[in-house]
């Protein structure tokens, strides 16, 4: 018995010695454990063998006991980047479209939130009203998102206090023919008909259709800056423009102008038209014209979303009319548009094309605010709205840009086009 006491207290002397890093002073435990942990087997005599350390011993203690270097810490959680969605959910004017914002935003979200803290902050639809709540939102978030309005976008982006990210969901308003120069920090990421009109430009050019072009509008404001933003970027292209407006005296264009603007088109032969117009108003200039103009047009003459359920729901007379519009409003198949589920709507209800599209902007203006959140300087988004090119360097150059996609009416419906600019 003695002899075995005498093996036991030596092994806890050793396993005592062991240990030493963690039960005293560094100066001495580097003393006490270097010869011990440095102990080779010499020439001719076998290892030591291992010890065996008690239950419960850390993983560090039993690689330290062994020569290994301990595991490193795990590294630092970053802190949560707080992002704000300021709209004017309470507002008359624009309440409907600010719900399909936030819901299509709040769906995107859903799907990808890691790191990431959303907050809703209700705003007034005046621009002193959202410039007040973004100066309060500036202090307490990293990213903002808004405003939701064209003269709110232009006042924040005309008031110097544009001191983070912001992710605009409406243009500004233009300033003359050219549009306001936004700050460093803020991002339009809206959904424009002038910018649609410009890439229909674009498109155009591309076509080589030699001859004079018409661009047709009513008094209607989208209209008139839609017809204006064509032959702005048209002229730039070298293309020969004309811009021409209909009186609509009941909510119709006028009879004796459709006659006039058809003496035109006989006497003139024009190349295409440009229609700035909605579907129906589409409807009314081709059957004044005829089928063998070519006419081009913006989302607007898309009256649909791609819930079809009505085979009834046709415009076989716009056959043939090219438009563009966005992916989510044309292309189910597309991977981005498949990812994300439709807004609920009632069984008696025709879906809205244009709440579709604001919905589908929350999905794609969340996706932007997040690429941002990510400290992505410059990155591309195969989004539902369009592809995407965004660009935000920090006190440097910003940049965004969308291309929709081109279609051309067959069988009554808008159907993607195979070949793409």
């Amino acid at each position: 018995m003695f002899t075995s006491w005498k093996k036991m207290t030596a092994q806890a002397a050793l396993l005592a010695g062991m240990l030493a890093p963690w039960m005293m002073p560094a100066d001495a435990a580097a003393a006490d454990s270097v010869p011990l942990l440095a102990q080779a087997a010499t020439p001719g005599t076998a290892a030591p063998a291992p010890l065996a350390l008690p239950p419960g011993t850390s993983p560090e203690m039993e690689s330290a006991a062994v020569g290994a270097p301990a595991a490193p810490p795990p590294p630092a959680t970053p802190a949560p980047v707080r992002i704000a969605l300021l709209l004017p959910s309470r507002s008359g004017a624009f309440g409907a479209a600010a719900d399909a914002v936030r819901t299509g935003f709040l769906t995107a979200y859903s799907r990808q939130k890691e790191n990431i803290q959303l907050a809703i902050v209700e705003t007034g639809d005046s621009a002193p009203d959202m410039q007040r709540a973004y100066d309060e939102a500036s202090a307490k978030f990293d990213i903002l998102v808004g405003p939701l309005s064209r003269t709110a976008v232009t006042a924040v982006a005309q008031s110097g206090r544009v001191s983070k990210p912001t992710v605009a969901l409406a243009q500004p308003d233009m300033n003359g023919e050219t549009e306001l120069q936004l700050p460093p920090q803020m991002l339009a990421v809206g959904l424009s008909i002038d910018e649609e009109a410009r890439q229909v430009a674009n498109w155009v050019e591309k076509e080589k259709a030699p001859g004079k072009i018409f661009a047709i509008s009513t008094g209607t404001a989208w209209q008139k800056r839609a017809a204006r933003s064509f032959q702005l970027r048209a002229r730039q292209l070298g293309l020969q423009v004309e811009t021409l407006e209909l009186s609509t005296p009941s909510n119709a264009l006028s009879a004796p102008g459709l006659a006039q603007l058809a003496k035109r088109v006989e006497q003139e032969k024009p190349a295409l038209i440009f229609v700035a117009l909605d579907a129906a108003q589409t409807v009314q200039l081709r059957s004044a014209v005829g089928n063998d103009l070519p006419l081009y047009g913006t989302s607007q003459i898309n009256p649909y979303t791609l819930k079809r359920d009505n085979p009834n729901d046709k415009l076989p007379e716009l056959d043939g009319v090219r438009l563009i519009d966005i992916p989510w409003q044309l292309q189910p198949d597309n991977v981005a548009v498949a990812r994300y589920p439709r807004p609920a709507v009632n069984d008696n209800e025709r879906p809205n094309p244009d709440l579709a599209r604001l919905y589908a902007l929350g999905i794609d203006a969340y996706r932007v605010a997040y690429g941002i959140a990510q400290k992505q300087s410059g990155f591309d988004i195969d989004g539902v709205t369009g592809r995407l090119n965004v660009n935000m360097v920090s006190g440097g150059t910003t940049f965004f840009q969308r291309q929709e996609t081109q279609a051309v009416y067959q069988d009554g419906w808008p159907v993607p086009m195979a070949d793409q600019y």
